[in-house]
């Protein structure tokens, strides 16, 4: 008769659940027993796994996983049976400890949980007993893959221009272009940080301008067997100014995007989900015209830039959060439109 196990966990050192890769994680699996129980091993498994899973009403589920850790060892048994005899195991009641300890590999993705995949780390136990019974547990634990703006190119550093020139309007209409010159100051930020704008809109059209907007989005997208299957983009922070009349000028001057707090999100090495962080700058012309769009794709990193003596560069409109979150709320809302 299989004997009563009443605590089987993994307790980790670390409270948070929160690790860095080359990081050391170490812990220990708590046994209760109430009698005498011969187990033939105590097996730990680590496992760090990216997935995507994605259906779609009448097409073929889209699925595909990649491993990023996948290590096992004994805590408790012999690691090959002696002449073809396994060593059985008498655990004596009450309370036992197994520690372990293990350093997480370099480059190793951040955790990521996402609509339609997710980038997921583990701890996993199997306690086997002698007459064939296996009890089983797992843990969650988070990494976190940080990206250091101060060891990234310096040209992310630099200020960062894109420019656009379009005709509203039919032709025979239209007296000249609309031409937009977008710069921000630079191309890497961080949480908490705000993006500076400067835009020139010269409308030498004869349509006049509803409104021009700047806009921070979030998208992600989930790959299948070398296919992109899915994409999402979300909007983070937007930024408008009004009416530009025909024939005239509008400018923007150092307006501020603030960046909320998001999850550092460090996907380097994962192949199956990318996230990216773009500004769309948007003009909106009157009428049926279709809008206007330019987009500067950012990094979003999680350590800012550091002065020479390792002061933070701080400048107007900087609010680093105490805390980022880890997960993202807004994946429930609707996509950017």
């Amino acid at each position: 008769m299989t004997k009563k196990l009443r605590k089987f966990l993994i307790l980790l050192d670390n409270e948070s659940l929160l690790y860095f890769p080359g990081s050391f994680l170490s812990g220990r699996v708590l046994v209760e027993l109430d009698d005498h129980t011969q187990v033939s091993g105590l097996f730990f498994h680590i496992l760090g796994e990216g997935v995507v899973q994605l259906s779609k009403r009448g097409r073929s589920d889209f699925s595909d996983k990649e491993n990023y850790i996948d290590f096992r060892m004994r805590l408790l048994g012999e690691g090959q049976p002696k002449s073809g005899n396994n060593r059985e195991i008498v655990l004596p009641p009450g309370v036992q400890s197994f520690p372990f300890k293990l350093g997480l590999p370099l480059g190793l993705p951040s955790t990521f949980l996402g609509k339609h995949g997710w980038v997921q780390y583990y701890c996993k136990v199997a306690l086997k007993e002698s007459s064939g019974v296996v009890h089983k547990n797992q843990q969650v634990f988070i990494v976190m893959n940080p990206i250091d703006l101060n060891l990234e190119p310096s040209l992310l550093m630099q200020p960062f221009h894109c420019e656009i020139e379009d005709t509203l309007g039919l032709s025979c209409f239209s007296s000249g272009p609309v031409t937009c010159r977008v710069r921000l100051d630079r191309g890497g930020y961080v949480p908490g940080e705000s993006i500076s704008i400067f835009a020139n809109i010269e409308n030498n059209s004869k349509v006049t301008i509803r409104k021009t907007k700047a806009v921070l989005t979030e998208t992600i997208q989930y790959t299948a067997k070398n296919k992109l299957v899915q994409a999402e983009t979300r909007e983070l922070a937007s930024l408008q100014k009004g009416e530009i009349s025909a024939d005239s000028t509008d400018q923007w001057k150092n307006e501020l995007l603030y960046i909320p707090p998001l999850p550092p999100t460090n996907l380097r090495g994962c192949h199956l989900i990318r996230v990216q962080y773009d500004v769309y700058f948007l003009i909106y012309p009157k009428g049926p015209e279709k809008e206007i769009k330019l987009q500067l794709p950012i990094m979003m990193a999680t350590y800012p830039i550091r002065n020479t003596d390792g002061t933070l560069q701080r400048k107007k409109g900087t609010h680093y959060p105490t805390v980022l979150p880890v997960f993202r709320p807004w994946l429930s809302t609707n996509t950017l439109k």
